[in-house]
């Protein structure tokens, strides 16, 4: 069965570097196949209203429609001629471009919805310190408003196939490790870590308890987490059993919170040698993994794939 992935394009480094990735992955998983899919550039909103009452800028705005698709189907046709070089089937590589209608993320994420694909793919401006408080990027403004796609997000060049779901005993990071059953389903090369950060009373409440009311509520934390774990991981092994993954393909690894959660994955990550990370967007109570963790991660992860299940 074909997995149909959106890679969302522009002329940027970053989208060629998703590409790359698109490439790792189908070297893994030959079930995969790609969309390419680019947005024209936006056209003048005073020549759009011109053009429905005057003859010459509607020649005009015809004109720049058609340099616009042109210059799409080039930049499409080049992005497809990398991938079929790498080895890629051309059967596994469809074109798709269209003008810019609601705006480029909105765009995006309408295509992938209607389209009935199984997770968008997209490579991450390179942001800085400022920039990294405001995530107002595309694929920043595309994790946090797909309703139902997963969708990947890349970060530089990845050289690791290794998969670590950062996993938090959550409806959201049960989802998680459904869609990558599903992508990772009938390849014995894949090798998937569950990576579980044991939470401290702190990431909850931020009350600040005396100690002995504090070392109790961080024992019912703890007692709490490991019970909930338990049947997580019990119903996580389910979805992978089922998806023909064997034990030597699976590992569980449990740390403690040395900074914020979020850090201590990414700490995980890069010491792993793991080229992608999984995890689902929101988290126990839509707050563990949800929010802050999400966000640290899609901040701060670098030389990596995110893949963020809603």
């Amino acid at each position: 069965m074909q997995k149909k992935i959106l890679v969302a394009v522009d002329r940027s480094p970053h989208s060629r570097a998703a590409v790359d990735y698109a490439v790792r992955m189908h070297a893994l998983i030959p079930e995969l196949g790609f969309t390419l899919f680019h947005v024209h550039p936006p056209v003048s909103q005073f020549l759009l209203e011109e053009a429905k009452r005057d003859g010459q800028a509607r020649a005009e705005l015809k004109k720049i429609m058609a340099r616009n698709a042109e210059a799409s189907d080039g930049l499409l046709a080049g992005l497809k001629e990398v991938m079929l070089r790498a080895g890629v089937a051309e059967s596994a590589v469809e074109l798709l471009s269209q003008p810019r209608h609601q705006g480029v993320a909105k765009d995006i994420l309408d295509t992938a919805q209607s389209g009935l694909y199984d997770a968008i793919l997209i490579g991450r401006r390179g942001i800085g310190g400022l920039q990294k408080l405001f995530m107002g990027s595309v694929s920043a403004h595309i994790i946090e408003n797909s309703p139902l796609i997963p969708v990947w997000m890349v970060d530089g060049k990845v050289f690791s196939t290794r998969v670590m779901a950062a996993v938090d005993g959550s409806e959201s990071a049960l989802r998680a490790v459904d869609h990558l059953a599903f992508i990772l389903s009938g390849v014995p090369e894949a090798r998937v870590c569950f990576f579980h950060v044991t939470p401290r009373l702190q990431d909850f409440c931020e009350i600040d308890f005396n100690q002995e009311q504090g070392d109790e509520l961080e024992a019912l934390v703890t007692r709490g987490d490991r019970r909930c774990m338990e049947d997580f991981f019990a119903a996580a092994l389910a979805k992978l059993n089922q998806a023909g993954f064997t034990a030597a393909q699976i590992e569980t690894r449990t740390a403690a919170t040395l900074m914020s959660v979020g850090e201590t994955i990414l700490k995980a990550a890069r010491e792993g040698e793991f080229g992608t990370i999984v995890m689902g967007r929101r988290g126990t109570n839509k707050s563990f993994f949800g929010g802050k963790v999400s966000y640290t991660v899609s901040r701060e992860i670098s030389d990596a794939a995110l893949w963020m299940v809603p």
